[in-house]
């Protein structure tokens, strides 16, 4: 990838002194290029990271472990954070390139700073979920390719945004369920859409439960905080640490389970489980038609009907699986490391000329770089990221109000239910919009 024209152009308006900070990754000398395997610092793609926490550091080692990008810039609301990882991206660059020719990663605590950059190719969101869309949005408005870790959003409405803005600014965007870059996911999807388990039945999901309102008491906003930027979209609300635990990377923030933030289990895990039924199914530009609470469903538990049929149950996989399909021919499970069939002979199910194969992705993370050069569609575009989480919001949805629904996957709205509808989108928190 060459430098671009705008690129150019603003090097020389920042002059030497910003120009030397900001083009870091494109003045090495000649003769440290390409020492390393590298391409040369004009063919790297530039990177900034917005959200430095818990799910960002291990993406941030695997960028830094790549050959052909260059990690640009960092954003959080957290300084203490931001400058542990800025500190593990210099001293990686430093030992790497030297430092007499590596100048710096930039940090900033305003992520729309960031965007303005046209040096810039890609961005990599890993922020609490209340975020994803308006960042998302604005990034692809700035020319920007992103990488989105899922959930991809808190809403209906918000996930066809991004669908739309991609599209209106030609992006290669990527949700963040990388199981569809699993070998184990992508040949039980095989084996299901190859009809070797017969037609489908029964498929069941195990994933946690819809989010809870958040009445955490207040405490003091720690000084290394912007809370206000933390909050974002979300309505406001005290600091607790539960939200936003400070320089923490050994256990998950519990945002997830509060609805201003997050989608609870369904969301969490359901981005990834949910989504593998969608791909089983053939699913990824449709979805369900009906949605029954655990209290008006047979088995007691939250159930989607698909219009030709085929049952999808929140909770009741068995063993291992994650997701398991029944099929009047067989069964299968699958999770993450785990795979069993019935009959136990599909494991070693071998593919003809007729057979349907699906995306061959065997690294998520690969798959978006080089769509990104190649500008063809990664496994996970924003299509397939908004028909999965509108699955998850449709259950949360469906137990909140404790009745069944109807909806229709082609017109993206409720069946003569205005308050159902009305649940398809959440407002925003001034000035965010998407």
């Amino acid at each position: 990838m060459a430098i671009s024209s705008d690129r150019r152009q603003f090097l020389a308006r920042t002059g030497s002194a910003a120009a030397g900070l900001l083009a870091a990754p494109w003045i090495l000398p000649a003769g440290a290029r390409g020492a390393d395997g590298a391409q040369p610092p004009s063919e790297r793609l530039s990177l900034g990271f917005i959200g430095m926490g818990k799910m960002c550091w291990g993406h941030l080692g695997s960028m830094l472990g790549r050959k052909d990008v260059h990690i640009a810039a960092l954003c959080d609301v957290e300084s203490i954070r931001l400058e542990k990882c800025r500190k593990r991206v210099d001293d990686t660059y430093a030992e790497r390139y030297g430092p007499e020719h590596y100048r710096g990663c930039s940090v900033y605590r305003d992520f729309r700073e960031m965007l303005a950059r046209p040096d810039i190719d890609v961005i990599f969101i890993a922020t609490p979920t209340n975020w994803h869309a308006v960042m998302s949005v604005e990034a692809m408005k700035a020319g920007k390719d992103v990488y989105c870790e899922k959930p991809l959003c808190l809403s209906i409405r918000e996930g066809r945004a991004i669908v739309e803005a991609a599209r209106r600014y030609n992006r290669i965007f990527q949700t963040g369920s990388q199981q569809r870059s699993d070998g184990k996911f992508r040949f039980a999807c095989e084996l299901v859409r190859n009809g070797r388990i017969g037609r489908v039945e029964r498929i069941h999901i195990n994933v946690g439960g819809p989010p809870q309102p958040c009445y955490l008491p207040a405490e003091a906003t720690p000084p290394t905080l912007d809370w206000d930027l933390w909050v974002g979209p979300a309505p406001m609300r005290p600091y607790h640490h539960e939200l936003c635990p400070l320089d923490d990377y050994d256990v998950f923030p519990r945002w997830r389970y509060y609805r201003d933030y997050g989608g609870g289990g369904m969301t969490d895990w359901g981005a990834h489980h949910f989504d593998i039924a969608q791909w089983a199914l053939g699913m990824d530009a449709s979805g369900p038609v009906e949605i029954i609470p655990p209290e008006c469903s047979e088995s007691r538990r939250l159930t989607y009907r698909y219009a030709n049929g085929t049952e999808m149950q929140h909770g009741g996989a068995t063993g291992e699986a994650g997701v398991e399909f029944f099929g009047t021919e067989g069964r299968i499970g699958v999770n993450r490391g785990f795979l069993k069939t019935e009959p136990e002979d599909l494991m070693r199910e071998t593919w003809g000329p007729g057979d349907v194969r699906l995306y061959d992705s065997r690294n998520h993370q690969d798959n978006w770089i080089d769509c990104v050069r190649t500008r063809r569609p990664p496994i996970c575009p924003p299509e397939v990221g908004h028909r999965t989480i509108t699955v998850c919001l449709l259950g949360n949805i469906a137990y909140e109000l404790k009745r069944p629904l109807r909806w229709d996957p082609e017109a993206e709205g409720f069946v003569d239910d205005a308050l159902a509808d009305r649940m398809r989108g959440r407002p925003l928190r001034a000035p965010w919009v998407v």
